[in-house]
């Protein structure tokens, strides 16, 4: 059997485009979308990772600004930085990047991002507003799922999906996402017991777990479409997923690779929720009657 591979190379070209013409035409009429990157550590890969989000957004034409705030920034520092961009009205989407220092609750500065610059879905405003279908930035990882299943024109509605991982970042909001468009969602975690029980049935099975090679192929059947969002990186320096993927090849019916798949697009879509971000704030709609005040925000899609 031969196993479709799901590429994101061509959705995320496809994504930047749309940010850079959208940028282009915002500039036109003096809005200019800015994003700023908030960091705290000396973590290699995070420090490459920010660098090609810089690359990305100066190619479509996006501000960047980077604030390297060193491996022991205190908490204190760090907040009072979120609630000065958070007030500058010229940024329009900010990142709180993990991982920080230890001791500092990230849970408490990300609640400091305001949801209508939160382009990464991190304040749980914008979780809450999610789970119950209000319209808001999802975290970008999540979204990019949900992009490639409907750029390969994988059908969703009625179909079962199961999600391995519970994080408030992907697995938490992924369901939301998959939910919204009528898939019947199981969520599984370390507590779920063998992960075959569900997975061997699920017609889209999402791994977010963070575990290299956690599930190969006999935890998929030849329906199955596999989505793997995990990045793990080997002694070697290789990035690898959660999947096996050999195992699974010519298992399952369609996987994504890592790397190039899911990770490749959810940068893009960061530059796309900027320029989103940047757009809304320069005309906010009116609020709904009753609202007391959250700014309503459009996904980009």
């Amino acid at each position: 059997m031969s196993t479709q591979s799901l590429s994101g190379k061509e959705l995320a070209g496809n994504i930047r485009r749309r940010a850079r013409e959208q940028a282009r035409e915002l500039g036109q009429g003096g809005i200019h979308p800015a994003l700023a990157v908030v960091i705290a550590t000396d973590d290699g890969s995070t420090h490459w990772y920010v660098r090609s989000i810089e690359r990305a957004a100066e190619a479509a034409g996006i501000g960047c600004r980077v604030i390297d705030l060193g491996h022991d920034a205190t908490e204190q520092v760090l907040a009072g930085v979120l609630r000065d961009l958070g007030a500058e009205p010229s940024v329009h989407g900010i990142i709180l990047q993990t991982p920080l220092p230890a001791g500092v609750h990230t849970d408490a500065l990300v609640g400091l991002i305001p949801p209508e610059k939160d382009i990464d879905g991190a304040n749980p405003l914008s979780l809450g507003r999610l789970a119950v279908g209000q319209p808001a930035f999802a975290p970008a990882t999540a979204r990019s799922v949900v992009e490639i299943l409907e750029h390969y024109r994988i059908p969703v509605a009625g179909r079962s999906a199961v999600v391995v991982g519970r994080s408030a970042v992907v697995g938490k909001p992924l369901a939301f996402l998959l939910l919204e468009r009528d898939a019947a969602v199981t969520v599984c975690h370390s507590r779920s017991g063998p992960l075959e029980r569900y997975t061997a049935g699920a017609d889209i099975l999402v791994v977010a777990a963070g575990r290299t090679g956690l599930l190969n192929g006999r935890h998929v059947s030849p329906a199955s479409v596999v989505i793997d969002v995990g990045t793990n990186v080997l002694a070697d320096g290789s990035l690898v997923g959660d999947v096996d993927a050999d195992s699974v090849r010519g298992v399952a019916a369609a996987l994504s690779p890592v790397p190039g798949g899911v990770g490749s697009v959810t940068t893009a879509l960061l530059l796309l929720h900027t320029v989103e971000a940047a757009r809304r704030q320069s005309s906010p709609p009116p609020l709904p009657a009753g609202d007391p005040g959250v700014p309503v925000l459009e996904t980009a899609s």
